[in-house]
């Protein structure tokens, strides 16, 4: 009998041990799983304060605003900064706005890229422009626009210098300090190229994402322009860029004459365009790609046409 009660108190014994240890195995469970859950809101906070998802978009202009508004299938638009008064949006991107859209600011007049300062009119317009259209992001150009109070009217390549380099960290700093959004610096196409660069284009976006954390956005036809006209093979670029500061791409057709390449976003993009959209989209998913078509503004079927052959791309390959 006694044998007994001590085989039965043994295993009381063993029973609670064992009860003990689920236990602590569950609440260790429970900790990790927590500790997990943590990093996994920590790292979507660390991507959303990276880069924003937005799809497939494209250019809003005032002359296609009701195509824009009929299209299906568009998550995004982008609209020129400079055309907009903040107080008095159009009814367009009103519209878009109550339906979820996100519209994007894209300057083309701050001279990021000049040797003064940008003006602290400009960014405050940008910046107006910004919070008007509860805007995630603005854009504007890696470009030289003006100099001695002359305009250039055109945005023109930096040189590729670290004297430039230099400067234009500073001015990049400064849009940011004034900014209530992340910046992204397009890079541009050109016909001509500065004597006496030290940096390519990729190294001298990757220096200046490293000093400044500046976003990119890449236009893959500014990438084969500047293949056809400066000798400057764009999947190399490609290869070079910083693509984890991605903000988005932009898309856009042109046409060659006399061996020039002019990037006119009045035509359907070429293939060879889009073949480059496939290497980046092969390297890096794009958090948007956004078609550009700023003339000759064809039918609400070729601009749906068009948007189905980069989200072919973006989704399926070239």
């Amino acid at each position: 009998m006694r044998i007994r009660l001590l085989l039965l108190l043994r295993i009381v014994l063993f029973v609670r041990v064992v009860v003990q240890l689920g236990v602590v195995v569950f609440v260790v469970l429970v900790l990790l799983l927590r500790i997990q859950q943590l990093i996994g809101n920590h790292n979507q906070k660390a991507i959303r304060l990276t880069g924003v998802e937005l799809g497939i978009g494209i250019g809003w202009r005032s002359e296609i605003d009701l195509t824009v508004e009929r299209l299906e299938g568009v998550d995004f638009v982008e609209v020129i900064a400079e055309n907009l008064h903040p107080p008095r949006l159009p009814e367009s991107l009103t519209i878009l706005r109550e339906r979820g859209l996100p519209v994007l600011p894209h300057g083309v007049s701050l001279g990021i890229g000049d040797a003064a300062p940008p003006s602290a009119r400009r960014l405050a317009h940008l910046a107006a422009c910004a919070e008007a259209l509860q805007a995630p992001l603005v854009s504007e150009h890696l470009a030289f626009v003006r100099a001695g109070g002359m305009e250039a009217g055109h945005l023109l390549p930096v040189p590729r210098t670290r004297e430039a380099l230099d400067v234009v960290a500073e001015n990049v700093r400064r849009a940011q300090d004034s900014l209530p959004v992340p910046l992204a610096l397009e890079n541009v196409a050109a016909i001509f190229g500065w004597p006496g660069d030290e940096l390519t284009d990729a190294q001298f976006l990757t220096e200046l994402v490293e000093r400044t954390g500046v976003r990119l956005l890449i236009d893959v036809a500014n990438l084969y322009t500047n293949q056809v006209n400066l000798g400057l093979p764009a999947v190399e670029a490609l290869d070079g860029l910083p693509l984890e500061s991605l903000a988005y791409v932009h898309v856009a057709g042109g046409y060659e004459r006399d061996g020039i390449w002019h990037d006119t976003h009045t035509t359907s993009a070429p293939p060879q365009v889009l073949e480059l959209l496939g290497e980046l989209c092969a390297r890096v998913s794009p958090p948007g790609v956004l078609l550009e078509w700023d003339d000759d503004y064809p039918s609400d079927a070729v601009l749906a046409d068009e948007l189905g052959r980069i989200r072919k791309v973006v989704f399926h390959g070239p």
